[in-house]
């Protein structure tokens, strides 16, 4: 592994206070890399130009970070993906990659390998309340991507183990519906709705916990106590530790004579 690659964190963005995730983030990957320069890079074009304009934050693209690296004379470059999934923004993300004047190492989503997903399970199962008569919902973005079927295997390693644990999504097939009427299937009284994403922001705050048309009301208006979980997946190391290891991987392909021109 070539000691001074540098990492580029590829996130999708967030106009929300919930930036301080990335900050959580990036203190944990450089703390497992010393001597590694981390940069980030934002995929969102809307969140970059709303974070120009409210708040002169200038937010650079992946290209635009991986170009910088190149005339710095950097001839690698590890990409990591903080997506959850090897969906639609994943492979927006590797074509732009493929534009730079640097060579790259991807490092995969947080849902790749089976190992992923059970160690994915066991982070998201340690912060569960067990029993009293509470299901636990996650609710993702969802997607038409094929790779949707990442949401329905989770659910299915989770409920294998013997939790109250339901995988939703905001689009898609498990809905706000389908899920309230499961949760009210197996006799939960209560229901804790956790953001299956990696940033809790505008879907945390309008789309699970909002006053009107979201997950906390449809709950309501069926008669089961909620309560919200406000951190996203960011927040929990163990999950981080998996991106950790999809960098190490990434940083295994990367040549031992790869250096500073």
């Amino acid at each position: 592994m070539n000691e001074n690659t540098p990492i580029v964190m590829a996130a999708f963005g967030t106009t929300s206070r919930a930036m301080e995730t990335y900050s959580f983030i990036d203190t944990a990957v450089k703390a497992a890399f010393p001597g590694h320069p981390v940069k980030w890079a934002y995929t969102s074009r809307m969140v970059r130009a709303h974070m120009k304009k409210r708040h002169r934050a200038n937010m650079k693209n992946p290209q635009q970070v991986l170009d910088a690296l190149a005339e710095q004379g950097n001839p690698w470059a590890v990409v990591q993906s903080l997506h959850l999934i090897s969906g639609h923004e994943f492979y927006r993300l590797v074509d732009d990659v493929r534009q730079c004047g640097v060579r790259t190492s991807m490092g995969l989503p947080l849902l790749t390998s089976p190992e992923d997903y059970q160690r994915t399970a066991t982070a998201i199962l340690g912060g569960v309340a067990a029993g009293n008569g509470t299901a636990t919902v996650l609710i993702g973005h969802g997607t038409d991507h094929p790779a949707w079927t990442a949401y329905p295997a989770l659910g299915q390693i989770l409920s294998s183990a013997g939790s109250n644990v339901h995988v939703a999504t905001i689009e898609g097939e498990a809905d706000m519906d389908t899920t309230v009427d499961a949760v009210l299937r197996c006799g939960a009284k209560r229901v804790h709705l956790v953001p299956l994403m990696l940033v809790a922001g505008v879907h945390l705050q309008e789309d699970i916990a909002g006053d009107e048309d979201s997950w906390r009301s449809a709950f309501e208006a069926a008669g089961i106590a909620v309560s919200v979980e406000t951190q996203g997946l960011g927040k929990n190391a163990a999950i981080i530790d998996i991106f950790i290891r999809h960098i190490r991987d990434a940083l295994a392909i990367v040549p031992e004579s790869a250096s500073l021109a």
